[in-house]
């Protein structure tokens, strides 16, 4: 986002809009209470908060800008390298908490642990809600802060596992990469059934495009600024526009709402 920002303000040649960088749910309080006019969260808002924003005499604008995906990261000493939907539905409702009780365990034996940014992240309400049905997760689970702090916690502690998003997973210099292998910590495969021959894969933007990859979420800027003109609305239509979808294509994990095509292309030394 930080791109985003500094490329608006270039373009348009004006003050540049000013991130406050937060929890999910603390940006849409912010929102709600009209402390802030725009921001960008993984949900739109519920029938709760739009009758809370048009009591303040605002309209609300929400567009999709993109798609987003979680990353489970281990340790480079970890032998483990795939988990289904099913044993992280299991670790967030503490029915797993040992290692050697994943479906595929690699033979790795000890107490699990699972890691996140903060409690009110929008990666715990996808646990909550998208994994869990509603039910309050359970476990061992712990906040770190920050994605930053998982990624640190990981490379430290072999007996974690991260949940970042994807678009944290980058090379030093913060360039977008094309192999998780240049990595400091090894990125999981995630499978979507437990099946004899079982495919799992990484969070790759074309395995999110072509819907292999199955722990995805919806990327959404939400607008209630009332003016004609103003930077805010300027910005809104920026990220949905092609250079703000370009930039976001270009420097980052997430896959865009543009159209995108797959070749099959064929690669000899």
């Amino acid at each position: 986002m930080e791109e985003e920002v500094e490329t608006f303000g270039k373009i348009h040649l004006v003050p540049s809009v000013k991130p406050v960088y937060c929890s999910e749910d603390s940006a849409l309080r912010m929102l709600v209470t009209d402390s802030v006019r725009c921001c960008i969260v993984t949900r739109k808002l519920n029938d709760r908060e739009m009758k809370v924003v048009k009591s303040h005499n605002l309209g609300v604008r929400q567009a999709l800008i993109a798609t987003d995906a979680f990353a489970l990261i281990v340790n480079k000493n970890n032998p483990d390298t795939l988990l289904t939907v099913d044993d992280i539905r299991d670790i967030v409702s503490g029915k797993i908490t040992r290692w050697e009780q994943l479906t595929y365990s690699s033979g790795k034996k000890g107490e699990l642990k699972l890691v996140f940014d903060n409690s009110g992240s929008s990666t715990v309400r996808y646990m909550r809600d998208s994994l869990c049905n509603g039910h309050e997760l359970k476990g061992n689970l712990y906040a770190q802060g920050s994605n930053k702090a998982v990624i640190e916690a990981v490379k430290e502690n072999a007996d974690i596992i991260g949940v970042v998003g994807a678009n944290w997973l980058k090379a030093k210099g913060d360039a977008p990469i094309s192999d998780f292998e240049e990595l400091d910590v090894k990125v999981l495969k995630v499978a979507r059934k437990t099946e004899k021959d079982v495919i799992g894969w990484k969070p790759y933007q074309v395995r999110i495009a072509t819907g292999d990859y199955p722990l995805i979420r919806s990327v959404y800027v939400i607008l209630t600024d009332p003016r004609v003109r103003s930077n805010t609305k300027t910005f809104f239509f920026f990220l949905k526009g092609q250079k703000g979808q370009t930039i976001i294509n270009n420097s980052s994990q997430m896959l865009t709402i543009m159209p995108v095509q797959i070749k099959d292309v064929s690669v000899s030394e």
